[in-house]
C-alpha cells in the first residue's frame, strides 16, 4: 500500500503542475467548450492553472518526505474532492458541462477516498519497520 501511495502522489503532483502550466500557456484553448470565452474567462482560467500547478507541487513536496505525511495527502485530497463537489453544485445550477469536464468529475470524486484509505500507508509502514 505504502508503494500504492507513493506512485499516486507522484502521478498526481506531475499531472496536476502539467495540467496547471498548459492551461496558463493555452488560456481557453485548454478548456473544451469555451474556446470562444472572453478575456475575463481567459483571465480566471490561466490564474487557475497557476493555483493548479502549485497544487501540483504541493503534491510533489509532500512525495518527497519520508514518510509521506498522511495530514498532507488527506488535506490534498480533501481539496481535490471539493473541486470535484464545486462540479456537482455547477451541473446542479447551470447544467451538463461539456463531456470531458464529466470525466474530471468523476477522477475528482472517485479518486480521493483511494488517497483517504491510503493516507497513512507509509506511517504505518515506518512504525512496522521500527
Amino acid at each position: 500500500m505504502a508503494r500504492t501511495l507513493r506512485a499516486l502522489a507522484w502521478a498526481m503532483g506531475i499531472a496536476c503542475v502539467a495540467i496547471g502550466l498548459f492551461h496558463m500557456v493555452a488560456g481557453n484553448a485548454a478548456i473544451p467548450g469555451a474556446e470562444d470565452a472572453d478575456a475575463t474567462i481567459d483571465s480566471f482560467g490561466r490564474f487557475m492553472g497557476a493555483i493548479f500547478a502549485g497544487y501540483g507541487l504541493a503534491w510533489l513536496w509532500a512525495v518527497r518526505q519520508s514518510p509521506i505525511p498522511a495530514v498532507a495527502v488527506r488535506l490534498l485530497s480533501g481539496v481535490f474532492l471539493l473541486g470535484g463537489l464545486s462540479r456537482v453544485l455547477s451541473i446542479a445550477m447551470e447544467g451538463r458541462p461539456h463531456g470531458f469536464q464529466v470525466v474530471l468529475m468523476t477522477i475528482e470524486l472517485g479518486l480521493p477516498p483511494v488517497y483517504f484509505w491510503l493516507a497513512d500507508a507509509e506511517e504505518r509502514a515506518a512504525r512496522a519497520r521500527a
